[in-house]
Formats: C-alpha cells, sequence, structure tokens
C-alpha cells in the first residue's frame, strides 16, 4: 500500500507497475485525542484488506475542524491541504466521523464543506465510506433521514446479523461481531422509506450497516467501527470515566457491552466505586488499563478485513469497466479521425 504525503507518495509495499493502483481519499475529522489512532487503524485495516494489491492512501481533514498545536504538527506534511482534493482523481473516499457540538449537524461549522464533499463524491468516486457521525450527516442532507438521540451511549461489541446477499457481504459468516460507540442512531423504518438497503443489523444495537447507489457512487454507511483496534474502547471508556471526574459529565460512564472479560469487569468496578467515593482526576492514576489491556481481544477485524476486502474488490471491478470503456472510446475516435483523413 501506498501512503501518500502531502501530495508526494511514499512507497511503503513494493508493487506492480502493471496493475492500477487504486487511489483513496482518507478524510480523518476525528478530534485531536483519536486522529493519529483513527488514522492508524483505517491504514491498518486497508493494509491486511488489500492482500499486498496496490492501494494508494491520501489523508486529508476538513478545515473547519478544531485542532491543537500538538494535531497540527503531526498533520504537516502528512496530510494534504483539502482544499486540494476535488482537483484531484480519487476511486473512492472514506469520511470519517467528529464529536459533534450542535444536536443539528446542519449547524456544524464544517456543514457547507462536508455537504460539497459528498456531492463531489457522488459524481466523482466509484464508492464511498462514510463512518459514523458521517454516515448521519449524508443521509441528513440527502434524504432527510434524521437520527435519533439515545437515552445511553451505544457502546461495546454487537453481534450483527446478515440482512442482504450484497457484494460487500460475501464471505462473512451470518452474524458478525462490530464495535460501536454513538449517542445517536438511524432506524431501520427511516432508512427503507427513504431507498436504503440494510446489509447487516443487531437487536441491541439496530442497524450496522447500509448502502445506496448514488450518481456513478456506491454509498457504503457503517453505524460501528469495524476499524477499531482491540484497546480503542478501553481508550474511549478511560477518557468518558475522564470527563466524569471532571464534571464534563453528570453520570459515571456505563462499560462498553460484551467487551472485558469478568475478571476485567471486577477492576473497573473496583475502579469505579472509589472514584465515585473520591471523584477527583487525580484518581485516574490508579486506573488498571495496562492490566486491563492485555485481556482484552480483537474479535472483529477478520470481518472488518473481509467488508473492505470485499469493498476493493468492488472498487477494482468498477475501475476497470471504467478503464476499459475509455480506451473502447479513444480507440473509436482515432478510427474516425483516421476515416476522416
Amino acid at each position: 500500500m501506498r501512503l501518500m504525503r502531502g501530495g508526494d507518495r511514499i512507497p511503503t509495499r513494493r508493487v506492480s507497475p502493471q496493475a492500477h493502483e487504486l487511489q483513496i481519499a482518507l478524510v480523518n475529522n476525528m478530534p485531536d485525542a483519536a486522529l493519529e489512532d483513527t488514522e492508524n487503524q483505517f491504514l491498518d485495516l486497508l493494509t491486511t484488506a488489500a492482500d499486498g494489491n496496490p492501494v494508494g492512501v491520501e489523508l486529508y481533514s476538513l478545515p473547519e475542524i478544531a485542532r491543537g498545536e500538538r494535531a497540527w504538527q503531526h498533520m504537516r506534511g502528512l496530510y494534504s491541504d483539502f482544499r486540494d482534493l476535488p482537483n484531484h482523481r480519487f476511486d473512492a473516499l472514506i469520511i470519517t466521523g467528529t464529536e459533534p457540538r450542535h444536536s443539528d449537524l446542519r449547524k456544524e461549522a464544517y456543514w457547507k464543506t462536508l455537504v460539497g464533499l459528498l456531492d463531489w463524491a457522488e459524481c466523482n468516486t466509484a464508492s464511498t465510506i462514510l463512518s459514523c457521525l458521517a454516515a448521519h450527516a449524508s443521509v441528513l442532507h440527502s434524504d432527510r433521514v434524521e437520527r435519533r438521540r439515545l437515552s445511553d451511549k451505544k457502546f461495546g461489541v454487537f453481534d450483527e446479523e446478515k440482512a442482504s446477499g450484497h457484494s460487500l457481504m460475501a464471505g462473512t459468516p451470518e452474524v458478525v461481531r462490530i464495535p460501536h460507540s454513538r449517542w445517536n442512531e438511524l432506524r431501520e423504518e427511516d432508512l427503507v422509506s427513504a431507498g436504503y438497503v440494510i446489509l447487516a443489523k443487531s437487536r441491541e444495537a439496530g442497524v450496522g450497516l447500509f448502502a445506496k447507489q448514488k450518481r456513478t457512487s456506491l454509498f457504503v454507511y457503517v453505524q460501528g467501527h469495524p476499524e477499531y483496534r482491540a484497546e480503542t474502547l478501553l481508550k474511549e471508556y478511560r477518557r468518558d470515566v475522564r470527563r466524569f471526574l471532571r464534571r464534563e459529565r453528570e453520570t459515571y460512564p456505563s462499560m462498553p457491552y460484551q467487551y472485558f472479560c469478568a475478571p476485567a469487569a471486577k477492576m473497573l468496578v473496583d475502579f469505579q466505586e472509589r472514584a465515585m467515593l473520591d471523584p477527583s482526576e487525580g484518581i485516574l492514576a490508579t486506573f488498571p488499563d495496562a492490566v486491563i489491556a492485555q485481556t482484552l481481544r480483537n474479535g472483529w477485524h477478520k470481518t472488518g478485513a473481509s467488508l473492505y476486502r470485499n469493498w476493493l474488490h468492488y472498487l477494482s471491478k468498477r475501475t476497470a469497466a471504467s478503464m476499459k470503456c475509455s480506451v473502447m472510446a479513444a480507440t473509436r475516435g482515432q478510427i474516425r479521425q483516421n476515416q476522416s483523413a
């Protein structure tokens, strides 16, 4: 796979010059605390899914996302200027979510830029993957499907049942386990009535994966996070605990569903009891994340790689068909030119 840094391609694996290299733009909008982790999660997943086939990834971020100095230092030279994105040819986009500041996404500072990108992607890519909040923004923009606020954070690892024979689901088991981390949901009945195809859903977490064909692009929507690493939910849980201790949230966070083993859960219950007696940020020094991280297992990476492998195969077929049409059109044009000469 090739990672393109600031417009200059840096080869990370030798590729065949005869093969077409798929070009993907990864628009990483996650907050500073998760920026680098998210970037690495998607790159690792794409590397696994590519199976050594040539794939180029260029990094971008919406310019309106607030960044601190450390994040800017990381992004400098690694992320390309977002203003240049529409001037390049990409086979596909991946657009991540971010933490919302408003209940109405249309009030977000980046809304105009994001919907402009979505409109561009409909006509200029073969497919676009929209993760979490980006999925919510897309269906709101194109079909006015409103997301619904949940009473508690949908947080943990959930069993999702295959709901379609779509090619993106080829080779996946009938039930897959996918992490989720969100305060809002898109409901199945709203999506189906707007013409979306449900690919996977969960009794506990609702719709996980769905799709809709746009003008030239297949839009794929993911409410879960198959890209997560084994420890990602633990890091998010610790951040939520810190927010409680800082009085940034009123209630102590619930533990992620079906994620911790019994001994790890017991350690976290013990920590919660101590934290409730002494709700200060200093107690975080005793949070047992290092010990618990050793007990975690990534039970969804294989499924995530399968989904993205199917997606890359779809892109390859679409790209090959497009290139064939271009060659045929050029040949017909040359024949007409020779005949008129």
